[in-house]
């Protein structure tokens, strides 16, 4: 595993699309405590306007890595993407995150995990715990990991946030111990 995650804040030209600070630091926290490694949010936020689809209304996921790896960190680093912005790939109508294999960069968002998209009252204790998961998710991705069938694994798949509620917000034995 790394030694070392940087949380890089994600938005549009004019700052649409940035997620708060108050998220980003208990992200931040609560990575550091699941993964036992320092966690620290990059203040300078990256413009991703460029790879913003105005007709989707979404951001391109794998185009956002490309710019990533350009700022690729320091071995044992990775980087993650943080955004409010929806995000897509192409052949999937949205995504939650998407990483790299085996790299260092990853990105995930906010957007579809946040309780207020699914016409709820705001929920941030969720919106934590959901952004933790999807984060682990791909971080174990940019590990070298691939979809668990274990439900409970954090490297399940998930295509809702009701799955992503069902996981738990670590790696089952086997996934962790591919990973340590």
């Amino acid at each position: 595993m790394v030694d070392s995650l940087i949380l890089v804040r994600l938005g549009l030209r004019g700052g649409d699309g940035l997620p708060a600070m108050e998220v980003l630091d208990r992200l931040a926290a609560a990575l550091a405590q699941a993964l036992g490694v320092n966690c620290h949010v990059d203040t300078r936020p990256l413009d991703v306007t460029g790879d913003y689809d105005e007709l989707r209304g979404q951001a391109y996921s794998t185009a956002i890595l490309a710019r990533l790896s350009g700022q690729a960190p320091d071995a044992g680093k990775a980087l993650i993407g943080v955004t409010d912005l929806d995000l897509y790939v192409p052949v999937l109508t949205f995504v939650f995150g998407e990483a790299q294999l085996n790299a260092a960069c990853a990105v995930v968002s906010a957007h579809r995990l946040k309780d207020e998209y699914y016409g709820l009252p705001a929920n941030q204790p969720a919106l934590i715990a959901r952004l933790l998961k999807e984060t682990l998710h791909e971080l174990g991705h940019t590990q070298g990991l691939k979809h668990c069938v274990d439900w409970r694994c954090v490297m399940s798949s998930a295509h809702s946030v009701e799955r992503i509620d069902m996981r738990q917000a670590a790696f089952c034995r086997q996934c962790a111990g591919r990973v340590r």
